[in-house]
C-alpha cells in the first residue's frame, strides 16, 4: 500500500460511530484502520460477486440455461429434500 493518503470524511448516525469506536477501541486499532479493512472486504466480496455473476453470464450464454431454469431447479431440489 502506498505511503500517501487521502483523507476522506463519512459521516456515520451517532449509534454507529458509538459501534466504530468501541469495535476500534476493542481491537486495539484506530477508526482509520478499522475503516480501511472493512472497505478493502467490502471491495473485495464486490468484486468476487461480479465475477461470479459474469461466469454464470457466459456460462447462461454457452447453455441456454436462462435464470427461471435455476430458480426452478433450485425450487426442485429443495422440495425433493
Amino acid at each position: 500500500m502506498s505511503t500517501t493518503r487521502r483523507t476522506v470524511t463519512v459521516s456515520l448516525p451517532p449509534e454507529l460511530a458509538k459501534r466504530v469506536d468501541r469495535a476500534a477501541k476493542a481491537e486495539g486499532r484506530t477508526r482509520s484502520e478499522l475503516f480501511r479493512q472493512a472497505l478493502q472486504q467490502y471491495l473485495a466480496a464486490s468484486e468476487r460477486w461480479s465475477r461470479i455473476f459474469e461466469y454464470g453470464e457466459e456460462v447462461a450464454g454457452r447453455t441456454g440455461v436462462t435464470e427461471q431454469d435455476v430458480v426452478r431447479a433450485v425450487q426442485d431440489k429443495r422440495r425433493a429434500g
